[in-house]
């Protein structure tokens, strides 16, 4: 059914709960995990934030990329799933596009992607990578909702 599974990791709630239900699903299916973290390293600077360069910015935003990815993989690889990663550098764009072009190179037959279920203003102001991705996706999409998010909603 499904062999290969991309999972974009950002280290919010929502995408932990979506590798979390990403793993079970390859384990269940004997598939492999495609691990994929976007960052923009290119960045707006202030005059207050001047001291710290641009490339000292872009460096720890690469580190802090690479350092999620490595977590990923060992969570992924210590419940008995093959995965692999890899760290996308994006010149600008939305996160969504890069998952979506990224799902048409490896071929994945399923993205599974967290999913903080904006909705109203809120999904207006700030994107919504999700809603990207599942109207552009070359392949089946499984959302993860994360349980905060839906917790709150039935309040």
């Amino acid at each position: 059914m499904y062999s290969r599974i991309l999972v974009p990791v950002d280290g919010s709630e929502a995408s932990t709960q979506g590798l979390d239900e990403a793993i079970d699903l390859a384990r269940h299916l004997l598939a492999r995990l495609r691990l994929v973290h976007v960052v923009e390293p290119y960045v707006t600077v202030t005059l207050e934030t001047m001291p710290i360069t641009v490339h000292q910015i872009a460096q720890s935003r690469r580190e802090t990329g690479i350092t999620l990815l490595q977590e990923s993989e060992n969570k992924a690889k210590n419940a008995g799933v093959e995965a692999e990663v890899e760290l996308i550098e994006t010149p600008g764009g939305s996160v969504g596009e890069y998952i979506v072009k990224q799902a048409e190179e490896v071929d994945a037959d399923l993205i599974v992607c967290g999913t903080h279920g904006r909705r109203g203003m809120r999904r207006m102001l700030m994107g919504s990578d999700a809603e990207y991705i599942v109207r552009r996706a070359p392949a089946p999409v499984l959302l993860v909702r994360s349980k905060e998010t839906a917790a709150s909603k039935e309040a």
